[in-house]
C-alpha cells in the first residue's frame, strides 16, 4: 500500500468569519441532500453481515491433529491447525472453534511474505477463552496472521498477535528500505466480502491491526486494537464499511500512524460508517480520509492522551474526499505540526470531483478547532470550539451557524484575531459566539472576504 506522506504546511492560519441558513444550497452547483432531523445527509447505507446456513460446529481436537498449544514449532502448528481448518471446511462445518492455548504460526511463502492461517468462506471462526493466534518471529516486508479467503465470513472472540517486539527489518533488496510495515493482524482480501470481526483484541504487528482491500460489506464491532506499528485498520478500496464501538490506541512506529486510515490508492472507497469508537495515544492521528466518498464520522471519542503527542493531529480529511462529521469529541493536550487543530481539511486545490458539501455539526473540540482550505461547499454548525479558532482560506460557500469559539487560558496572548478567521471566503454566516459576544461575521455568498487582521498578519 501506498504510504501518505502528509504534507506539513498550514499556511499562517487564515481568514475568520461565520454563517447560517436552513437549506444546504447556497450555491446551486452543491448536491441536494435528503437531510434527517438533525439537518444531516441520511445514512442510505448499511453493511449486510454475514449469515450461516447451518449450526454444525467444529472444535479442533489440539492432540488429535497434534498441534502444539505452547506458541513453539511455527511449522508444525501452521500446516495442522491449517489441516484441521480445511477439514472442517471440506466437512461443511459453519462454525470452527479454536481451542485455548497459543498457537504461533508462520510460513515462508517467498522473499518479502510469511504465511499465516486462512479462512475460508461461509465459515464463523471462534476463539475459546485463552486462544491467541500469534506470528513467528520473521524478517518479512509482508505478513497476515489471519488471512480472509472468501465471502460470509465470521471472525470473533479472540486475540492476534504480531511479532513487532521481536521482528528482524532485515533491508528489502530491491531499495534497501526496512520499513516492514505491511505486517497485518487480519487481512480481509482476495475479493473477501460479508465480513464481521467482532470481539477480537489486535496487537502488536509491524504494519496494521487489519488491512481491507477491495473488500465490501465489512464490519468491526467491539474490537481492541493496539500498539500495531503503522495503523489501527487500513481501508485501502472498500464499500460499505462500518467499524463501530471499538478502541483503537497506541498506533506508533511508522507512519501514517493513524487508528483508521482510508486511502484507496486509486480503488473505490465509498459507504463508510466510524461510529461510537473511542480513539486515543495514536502518534499520526485518529481517522484520516484520503479518499473516501460519503463517509460518516460519528459519535466517537478522539483523545491525545497523556504522554502522547500527534504529528497530524486527530481528525484529516482531503479535499476530495466527502465527510459527514458529527457529535464527535475531539481533545487535544499540545499542538501537532498544524497547531492544535481537532479536525483540518488538506488541499492542493482544484476540482473536488464531486459537488457535495462537508458536514461539520455538534462537535466537541477541547483545546483545539478547525481549518478548511481551497476548496468548497461546507455547513459547519453547532460545535464548540473551545480554546482555538475555526478558519476557512480560499474557501467557497460556507455556511457557519451557532458555533462558539472561547479563548484559550493557557495562551493568553493569541488573543488578537481570534475567533473565526478568514482569507477569501465566500457565504453566509449568523449566531456565531466568542465567549459570551455574538460575532458579526459579514461573509457575502458572491464577494469574497478577508478580514484586516488576517491581512495584517494577526
Amino acid at each position: 500500500m501506498k504510504k501518505t506522506h502528509y504534507t506539513l504546511f498550514l499556511v499562517a492560519l487564515l481568514a475568520l468569519n461565520s454563517c447560517k441558513q436552513d437549506e444546504l444550497n447556497v450555491l446551486e452547483t452543491v448536491t441536494t441532500e435528503n437531510l434527517d432531523d438533525a439537518g444531516l445527509p441520511e445514512l442510505n447505507f448499511s453493511s449486510v453481515l454475514p449469515a450461516m446456513s447451518s449450526t454444525e460446529a467444529y472444535t479442533i481436537d489440539a492432540e488429535e491433529w497434534n498441534i502444539p498449544t505452547n506458541g513453539t514449532d511455527a511449522a508444525t502448528t501452521t500446516t495442522n491447525l491449517q489441516a484441521a481448518i480445511d477439514y472442517a471446511h471440506e466437512k461443511a462445518y459453519t462454525t470452527v472453534i479454536l481451542p485455548a492455548g497459543t498457537f504461533l504460526v508462520g510460513e515462508d511463502v517467498n522473499e518479502i511474505y510469511q504465511g499465516g492461517i486462512e479462512i475460508h468462506e461461509n465459515t464463523e471462526f471462534v476463539f475459546s477463552e485463552g486462544a491467541i493466534l500469534e506470528i513467528d518471529t520473521n524478517d518479512k516486508w509482508n505478513y497476515c496472521v489471519l488471512s480472509l479467503d472468501g465471502d460470509n465470513i465470521i471472525i470473533r472472540d479472540g486475540i492476534i498477535q504480531g511479532d513487532r517486539d521481536t521482528h528482524i527489518f532485515t533491508p528489502r533488496e530491491s531499495d534497501n528500505k526496512v520499513a516492514h510495515d505491511e505486517g497485518h493482524g487480519i487481512c480481509v482480501w482476495n475479493d473477501s466480502n460479508v465480513v464481521l470481526i467482532d470481539h477480537m483484541i489486535i496487537r502488536n504487528t509491524t504494519g496494521d491491526g487489519s488491512l481491507v482491500l477491495e473488500a465490501t460489506d465489512v464490519t468491526f464491532t467491539n474490537n481492541t486494537i493496539y500498539n500495531n506499528r503503522r495503523q489501527g485498520i487500513s481501508v485501502v478500496g472498500g464499500t460499505r464499511i462500518t467499524i463501530t464501538d471499538n478502541e483503537i490506541h497506541h498506533m506508533n512506529g511508522t507512519s501514517p500512524q493513524f487508528g483508521i486510515d482510508i486511502e484507496g490508492a486509486g480503488r473505490l472507497d465509498e459507504d463508510i460508517l466510524i461510529q461510537n469508537n473511542y480513539f486515543h495515544h495514536n502518534a499520526g492521528g485518529d481517522i484520516v480520509n484520503t479518499s473516501g466518498k460519503n463517509v460518516y464520522i460519528l459519535d466517537n471519542i478522539l483523545e491525545q492522551g497523556e504522554g502522547s503527542t500527534y504529528i497530524d493531529g486527530p481528525l484529516v480529511s482531503w479535499h476530495k474526499t466527502h465527510n459527514i462529521i458529527a457529535r464527535n469529541t475531539i481533545t487535544m493536550l499540545s499542538g501537532s505540526v498544524n497547531g492544535r487543530l481537532g479536525y483540518i481539511q488538506y488541499s492542493g486545490g482544484g476540482d473536488k470531483g464531486h459537488n457535495r458539501a462537508t458536514y461539520v455539526h455538534d462537535n466537541i473540540m477541547n483545546n483545539c478547532g478547525m481549518y478548511m482550505y481551497k476548496s468548497a461547499d461546507a455547513d459547519v454548525r453547532r460545535n464548540k470550539f473551545y480554546g482555538y479558532f475555526a478558519a476557512f482560506s480560499d474557501f467557497d460557500n460556507l455556511i457557519l451557524e451557532d458555533n462558539l469559539v472561547t479563548y484559550s487560558q493557557e495562551h493568553t496572548n493569541l488573543r488578537y484575531c481570534w475567533s473565526y478567521r478568514f482569507k477569501n471566503a465566500t457565504g453566509i454566516a449568523s449566531g456565531n459566539y466568542l465567549e459570551d459576544e455574538l460575532q458579526d461575521l459579514p461573509l457575502k455568498e458572491n464577494e469574497p472576504y478577508t478580514m484586516q487582521c488576517v491581512l495584517d498578519g494577526w
